[in-house]
C-alpha cells in the first residue's frame, strides 16, 4: 500500500478543471496571470536589450508556456517521459535565465517545476523533482540561509498541499458521479417498475375483459350451430358488446388508479356484486389501501367472478371483504353448479397471475373447491 502511495499517478479528475466551481477557475487563471506578469516585468524592467535578446527571450517565455501547456497535458494522459521532458525544459529554461543574469525569473520558474511536479506526478518522481528545482534556487539564492530554508521548505509544503487539495477534489468528484450514477440507476428500476407495474395492471384488464367477451361469444357461437333464436343470439352479442365497454371502462379505471384516482374497493366490490347478482359482506375500520393492494383485490374480485360465469353460470356468489390489522382479506365463494358449455373457453391463466401478483407483494392466494363449490381467498398486507 506504502509503495502504490509512491508509484501512483494522481486521479485524473484531481488534476482536471471540469468540475471546478467558476469562482475557483477564476482563481487559477488570477494566479496563471499573475505568474505570467512578473516573468514579462522581471525580464524587461529596468533592463535595455538589443533586438536579437529580445527576441530571445520573447522566445524563451513562448517556449516555457508551450511547455507547460504540454506537461499539464501529458499528466493528464499519466504518460511519464513526455511529463519529465517538458519538465525538463522549464527546469533548463530557468537555469539559462540565472546565467542569463535574470535571478527572478529563474526563481519563478524553479519554485513552478517543484509545485508542478509535487502536484501532477507520482510521488517519487516529484518528490525527487521539487528536491531538485527548489535545490538549484537555494543554491543560487542569495538571501540567508534560515530565510532560504524557510522558503523552499514552505514552497515544498504548499505542493503537497496543493496535491492533497487536489486528491480530495479528485476524491469527491469521484464520489458525486458515483452518486449520480446510482440515482440514476435506481431511477431506470423505478420507471422499469413503473411500466411492468402498469403492464400488469392493463394486462389484468384486458384479460378479465377479453376473457368475458370470449365466454358470450362462444355461446354466440354454439347457439348459432343449433339454429337458436334470433333474439338469443342477440343477446348474447349484446352482452359481448357491454362487457368491451366495460372493459374500456376499467382500463380507464385502471390508469386512474396508477394515478391515485381510485374509488374505494367496497364500493367497487358492491358494483361489481351487483352486476353479477351476488352479494357482498364488508367487516372492519374502512381505511385508505397502498394502490397496489387495492388493485389486486379488484383484479382477483373480477377474476373469480369471471370464473363464476365461465364455470357455474347461475351458481349463488359470495364476496367478503375484510379490514383486518396490517393486511386486507378478500374471499369469494359459490355454490357451485353445473359447468357452462363454454367452460373451456380462455387460456386458464388468470389466477395464476393473480397468485403471482398476490405474492409480489408479500401476500397469498388460494384457490380450490370448497363444499359443493369453490373459494377464492386473498390476503395482501394492507
Amino acid at each position: 500500500m506504502t509503495r502504490d502511495i509512491w508509484t501512483r499517478w494522481p486521479a485524473r479528475e484531481a488534476l482536471t478543471q471540469e468540475e471546478l466551481t467558476r469562482p475557483r477557475r477564476l482563481l487559477t487563471w488570477v494566479v496563471r496571470a499573475v505568474f505570467i506578469s512578473m516573468l514579462l516585468w522581471s525580464t524587461f524592467a529596468r533592463r535595455e536589450m538589443p533586438g536579437w535578446g529580445l527576441a530571445l527571450a520573447l522566445f524563451v517565455i513562448i517556449l516555457c508556456a508551450g511547455a507547460a501547456a504540454w506537461f499539464i497535458h501529458v499528466t493528464l494522459e499519466r504518460r511519464i517521459w513526455p511529463a519529465l521532458m517538458s519538465w525538463g525544459v522549464l527546469l533548463l529554461a530557468g537555469v539559462a535565465a540565472q546565467g542569463a543574469g535574470l535571478d527572478t525569473p529563474a526563481a519563478v520558474l524553479w519554485c513552478a517545476c517543484a509545485m508542478f511536479a509535487l502536484e501532477r506526478l507520482p510521488l517519487a518522481v516529484g518528490v525527487i523533482g521539487a528536491l531538485t528545482s527548489l535545490g538549484a534556487f537555494a543554491v543560487v539564492n542569495e538571501d540567508p540561509w534560515p530565510t532560504t530554508v524557510a522558503v523552499t521548505v514552505g514552497l515544498g509544503l504548499a505542493g503537497y498541499v496543493l496535491r492533497m487539495d487536489a486528491e480530495a477534489r479528485g476524491n469527491a468528484q469521484r464520489l458525486l458521479a458515483q452518486e449520480r450514477a446510482a440515482r440514476a440507476a435506481e431511477a431506470e428500476s423505478a420507471a422499469l417498475g413503473e411500466r411492468a407495474r402498469i403492464a400488469r395492471e392493463i394486462h389484468d384488464v384486458l384479460a378479465h375483459s377479453l376473457s368475458a367477451q370470449l365466454v358470450h361469444l362462444e355461446a354466440a357461437r354454439l347457439l348459432i350451430e343449433r339454429d337458436a333464436d334470433r333474439e338469443q343470439v342477440l343477446g348474447r352479442v349484446v352482452a359481448a358488446r357491454a362487457m368491451a365497454a366495460e372493459g374500456l371502462a376499467e382500463t380507464r379505471q385502471a390508469l386512474s388508479a396508477l394515478r391515485g384516482e381510485m374509488t374505494p374497493v367496497e364500493d367497487f366490490l358492491r358494483e361489481l356484486a351487483r352486476t353479477d347478482g351476488a352479494s357482498v359482506a364488508v367487516s372492519g375500520e374502512r381505511r385508505a389501501l397502498p394502490a397496489e393492494a387495492s388493485q389486486a383485490v379488484r383484479r382477483v374480485a373480477q377474476e373469480a367472478m369471471t370464473n363464476v360465469r365461465k364455470h357455474a353460470p347461475g351458481a349463488k356468489v359470495t364476496v367478503c371483504f375484510a379490514y383486518g390489522e396490517g393486511e386486507v382479506a378478500l374471499d369469494v365463494t359459490d355454490s357451485g353448479g353445473a359447468p357452462g358449455e363454454f367452460a373451456a373457453s380462455g387460456a386458464g391463466y388468470g389466477l395464476l397471475g393473480m397468485r403471482e401478483r398476490a405474492e409480489l407483494l408479500g401476500g397469498s392466494l388460494e384457490t380450490g373447491p370448497e363444499d359443493e363449490g369453490f373459494a377464492v381467498r386473498l390476503r395482501v398486507p394492507g
